[in-house]
Formats: C-alpha cells, sequence, structure tokens
C-alpha cells in the first residue's frame, strides 16, 4: 500500500490547519518588533534566515512522517508479486517453526509487535500508536523519523518562543494590549507546544532506550508475547544495542527471532 492512499479526508484539514498555524507563527514573529526584526533592520540576516529555514524543516518533516507508509503489513500475495516484479521489498525471515498469527480484521499474517489500526484499516509493524496531529501511525518505517521531527520542533518552539518574548514591552499605557495581543497569544501557544513536544518527545526517548513502545507500555498486561514471556522485556537488549537499531538499521527487523532466542517457550 502507498503511503498517500492512507490520507483520509480529515488529514487533509489537519495537515492543512498544522501548516497555516506553523507559518502564521513565523510570520507574524518576522513582521513584529521582534530580535529577528531588529536583526534584518541591521542587515544581520543569518539569524532570521536560519530561523525560517528551520521552520521550513519541521514542515517538511511532518508532512514526511504523515504521508510516508509507517509499516503497514502486505497480504502474501501483495508481497509476492513485489519480489517477482524485482522491487526490491525487504521482508524480514523468521526461522520456519515460528508460526504467525492472523489478524482478526485484515486477516495478514501478522508479525511479533504488529498492531491492527481500526483508523488506518491496517496492520503495522512495530506499531507505537496512531497519532492524531498526523493523521498517521507511528510504526517502525517512521519511527526514527517522527523522533527527528519532534527535536526538531522543539528547537523551532524554543526559538519561537524567545522571540516572542523579545518583543513584548511592559508600559503602562492604553495601547499596550493592542500592541501586544499578538505575541502574547503566540507565546502561550508556543509554550503549551513545547510542554507537549518534549514531553512526547522524552517519553519516547526513554521507551526507544528500553526497546518497547507506547502501545507495548500501556498495554503490557493485555498482549500475549509479553504477558507470557519469562522476561519482562523481551525485545530490550542494552541501552546502547536499542538505540543503534531504532536509529542505524535500514531494515526490517524480524522480531520472533530475538523473543523466541531470549525464551525457552512459545507463546
Amino acid at each position: 500500500m502507498k503511503s498517500g492512499e492512507a490520507m483520509a479526508p480529515g488529514g487533509r484539514w489537519v495537515r492543512v490547519a498544522h501548516t497555516a498555524l506553523s507559518a502564521a507563527l513565523a510570520l507574524g514573529l518576522l513582521l513584529h518588533r521582534t530580535d529577528l526584526q531588529k536583526q534584518e533592520e541591521r542587515g544581520e540576516l543569518l539569524q532570521p534566515l536560519i530561523f525560517v529555514l528551520l521552520v521550513l524543516c519541521s514542515i517538511l518533516l511532518y508532512f514526511k512522517v504523515s504521508l510516508m507508509d509507517p509499516g503497514f503489513v502486505k497480504p502474501e500475495e501483495e508481497v509476492k508479486e513485489s519480489e517477482d516484479k524485482g522491487q526490491g521489498v525487504v521482508i524480514p525471515q523468521i526461522s520456519g517453526d515460528i508460526k504467525l498469527r492472523r489478524c482478526g480484521y485484515c486477516l495478514v499474517k501478522q508479525p511479533m509487535r504488529a498492531k491492527h489500526c481500526q483508523l488506518c484499516q491496517h496492520c503495522v509493524r512495530r506499531y507505537d500508536h496512531h497519532c492524531p496531529w498526523l493523521e498517521n501511525c507511528v510504526g517502525e518505517r517512521n519511527h526514527p523519523l517522527f523522533v527527528v521531527y519532534l527535536s526538531v520542533q522543539l528547537v523551532v518552539l524554543l526559538w519561537g518562543g524567545h522571540v516572542a518574548w523579545s518583543g513584548l514591552y511592559f508600559e503602562q499605557s492604553r495601547e499596550w494590549l493592542q500592541h501586544n495581543i499578538f505575541l502574547l497569544v503566540s507565546f502561550l501557544l508556543i509554550f503549551i507546544f513545547t510542554i507537549v513536544v518534549l514531553l512526547l518527545l522524552v517519553s519516547h526517548l526513554y521507551l526507544i532506550s528500553c526497546n518497547t513502545t507506547t502501545w507495548e507500555f500501556m498495554s503490557h498486561h493485555r498482549i500475549s508475547y509479553l504477558r507470557h514471556s519469562e522476561l519482562e522485556n523481551p525485545f530490550d537488549q542494552g541501552i546502547i544495542l536499542n538505540l543503534r537499531r531504532f536509529f542505524c538499521s535500514r531494515h526490517l527487523t524480524a522480531w520472533e527471532n530475538i523473543y523466541f532466542h531470549k525464551n525457552s517457550e512459545p507463546v
């Protein structure tokens, strides 16, 4: 399945709203009497240019993560057809004595750590969560880029908050609110978004360092392969290897091989 096919009609409005809000805040900060505008007036264009490029980078990353395939599990027929056509689909090889369960919704063979998302109507490999902000799932394919996006977005928000604060002045006059209303609203929105993004980034980095997912962390007692495991987290290989596998691996992982290597008893 191609990423564009997963776009729901409501998703377009979410993406438009995100882009419009990001552009409006950035443009407003450049047009108001802030540090960035003062630097422009002095001919110091480096920081304003970097700020604009960071905003554009965050928007492009948002669309990339939002529209890309998060790791949809393909039916056997589609995988075979892709391999026959030489399209280079890389599917992890699982030991022959391990049997995969079938999803009760889309009937595909469901790899370990995959989950069916009823909003996307597909099973997703190493499912983390469905993000309403992206209108897409976060899974094995787009999770690393999602973390990169959060990091860039946090830098933009922190810088934007500093810029908005630099434009505020607190002289007692009737025109005070009129001159400060945009910057006050901008600072409040940026502050709220910063807290949300910071909490998301910290929580995801912690889960990645443990090689677990949001879904597994929240539903540990309901997931059969975790509930029946002799280990609290059968996928944890240490912080260094967990981070390396997450950020540096270019291929999908056969989690069954790691699970059954650590657990003598099958699920």
